[in-house]
Order: C-alpha cells, then sequence, then structure tokens
C-alpha cells in the first residue's frame, strides 16, 4: 500500500520530514478493523509528533490520527462493525497512523461516519470532537443539568478544538467565552456560537471585566498553558475548573490557583488507547453521539480547507500551515476530492 511516512525527524523545511513509500498492507486481529482510509485531517499532534529529535526509525513511522474510510476487513472478535461500513476515528498515537491507503485501528476506538458529512469533513472531525468531549464532560464533569448559566472561558476558540469546544459548551446552556485576536478568527468564533470573545494576546481579566464577568467558572486552555497560566489563575472563580491540553515546558506554580481550591486537570486523547484502559469504548460512543448531533444539524463540522492526493508534498504544505500558528478550523487531505 501506499504510504506517507518517515525515519528522521527533520524540520518540514526538509524533503525527507515526510517520504512517500510503498510498504505491506497490514492484516486485522482480534478487535482490530482495518480501514480503508479516504480521507485524513492534520493536527498539532502530527507536527509534534515529526518534530526534530535525535532518533531514526528502524522502519517507516506512518503519522496521522484523524480519517474517515471504509471497513474493509475485520479481526475475529470484532462486534460492532462490519466489511462496508463508513467509520471515523483517531486512533491510537502508539500504533501506525492513518496516511496511508489501509490502517489498523481498534474498534473500541472508532464511529460511523456521520452520513450528512463527506468523507473529507468527517474526516476533519474526530480528535478535536473526542478532545473538546473529553475535556467538557470527562475531565471538567460538565453537566447541562447543573451547570446551565455557568460561564466558560475557551483560550484558543478558532483552532481545531475550540471551534467544537465553543459548540458543544454552547449546546450545554453554558456562556461561552472564546479568545480570538484576528477579525476572522473573531467571526470564526461567533459563528461557532461564543456569546463573547476577548484578545489571548492581551491581559484576560480586565477584558472579562469589560464584558460583565468578574470570574469564570471553567476554564478550557487549548494554547501555550504556561503563557496563560498568570492570566488564568486570575480569572478563575474560587472552586472552578481548569483544564489544559498543550503539555508545559516550564513548571506550572500551582500555588496561584491553590486557596482559590482550584481543580487543574489534563486532557489527553489518546490515554484510553495507549494504557488499554477499561473504558476505550467510551470513544466509540462518544463518536456515535457526535455522529448524530452532525445528522441532526446541532453541530457543524470545521473543515476550512483541502488538498488531494494524500502524499508527503501535501502532508508537508499541511505541517507547515500548522507551524504557522494561524490556522483556523481544520486541514484536510484526500486520496481523491469528491465535490
Amino acid at each position: 500500500m501506499k504510504a506517507v511516512g518517515l525515519y528522521e525527524y527533520l524540520t518540514i523545511d526538509k524533503e525527507n520530514s515526510l517520504i512517500d513509500q510503498v510498504v505491506p498492507t497490514p492484516m486485522p486481529q482480534g478487535r482490530d478493523l482495518l480501514i480503508e482510509v479516504k480521507a485524513v485531517s492534520v493536527n498539532p499532534v502530527d507536527t509534534k509528533q515529526r518534530a526534530p529529535k535525535d532518533k531514526v526509525e528502524k522502519d517507516l513511522r506512518i503519522l496521522g490520527y484523524d480519517a474517515s474510510g471504509v471497513v474493509v476487513d475485520v479481526g475475529e472478535d470484532c462486534v460492532l462493525f462490519n466489511v462496508g461500513d463508513e467509520v471515523y476515528y483517531a486512533g491510537d498515537v502508539t500504533r501506525q497512523g492513518s496516511n496511508a491507503e489501509f490502517q489498523l485501528v481498534d474498534e473500541q476506538l472508532v464511529g460511523r461516519k456521520p452520513s450528512s458529512l463527506s468523507y473529507a469533513k468527517a474526516a476533519a472531525m474526530p480528535l478535536t470532537s473526542i478532545t473538546a468531549w473529553e475535556s467538557l464532560y470527562d475531565r471538567m464533569r460538565i453537566t447541562e443539568e447543573r451547570d446551565a448559566g455557568k460561564s466558560i472561558l475557551i483560550i484558543g476558540g478558532a483552532g481545531g478544538v475550540g471551534s467544537i469546544a465553543i459548540q458543544l459548551a454552547a449546546r450545554s446552556g453554558l456562556e461561552v467565552l472564546a479568545t480570538a485576536s484576528r477579525q476572522e478568527t473573531i467571526d470564526w468564533c461567533k459563528n461557532m456560537g461564543a456569546h463573547y470573545t476577548i484578545n489571548h494576546r492581551q491581559q484576560l481579566l480586565p477584558q472579562l471585566q469589560e464584558v460583565g464577568y468578574e470570574e469564570v467558572d471553567y476554564i478550557l486552555c487549548l494554547a501555550n498553558t504556561n503563557e496563560h497560566w498568570d492570566g488564568m489563575a486570575e480569572c478563575i472563580k474560587p472552586q472552578g475548573t481548569i483544564c489544559a491540553i498543550v503539555e508545559n515546558q516550564e513548571e506550572i506554580d500551582m500555588k496561584k490557583i491553590r486557596n482559590k481550591s482550584v481543580t487543574f486537570c489534563w486532557e489527553f486523547m489518546f490515554t484510553r488507547a495507549m494504557y488499554k484502559t477499561d473504558d476505550q469504548i467510551e470513544q466509540h460512543r462518544l463518536l456515535t453521539q457526535m455522529a448524530e448531533k452532525f445528522d441532526q444539524g446541532e453541530l457543524k463540522h470545521t473543515m476550512t480547507k483541502t488538498l488531494s492526493p494524500i502524499n508527503s508534498k501535501n502532508l508537508r504544505e499541511a505541517h507547515r500551515e500548522l507551524e504557522g500558528g494561524r490556522m483556523i478550523g481544520k486541514f484536510v487531505i484526500e486520496w481523491s476530492r469528491v465535490d
């Protein structure tokens, strides 16, 4: 099968940072599905996994952690899917990824593709949907019954995760404030359902106060955790909750939130797959629920750019754009474009 991967971890300007190669097609066993990949989306996790490091792979390492496609074979223990099913998924960062013609994925991490979305639009949604869902409902334990009317600040609202987190939070009855620094990102966040926007390049608390908030009940930080830590500590309500997804590069001063008895938690959507937790199937369930929301028109897809076909040249372009830090929504690459 055709695949795009790496042997060396290089900066994206190097031609060998991502290369085209033909590799054997894998065979499913156990609960694995063999999926014919139709489209993939590129995320910051792809660029972080590819980032320069002093390591050389013996075999081609295939990246890619967002995809849609069709099940073409199943392992002997599969019970959720059959050959021919259309699916979408984010997969497992410890295994070979989706930047290939075929991929093996544990069925517990897979959902049925929303019937209302094309393969390209569906491929834009799994990783960000899982991350947003787990952040809000598993980590911060938000419920509509208890939390409707409370406030949440989403730092990095126009990115892939922010775009879906705004929609989910708003549909759960929260008052949503999102950060955006350009007019196009401000407009995007409001279109996703944010009630207010503030600029993450300026002090947060004075801007919250300008729109009528002295503090917020929840903060979801989707940008540099260290950069925004002091601002989040100022803005969070006593006994509130902060969730972050970006690994800190420096020590976090937890004393800044101690006296407020603030809960701080991390979200990493590959935790269940990486540690083979007993509840891996929760990702199948939440992707199923998300598909229903897309099909019922309750949620909008967040794809904003597409290329075709899936090859090293197009993937390098996508990596460059993400590393530029100005991407709005999601960048998708298809094997063959279907308009």
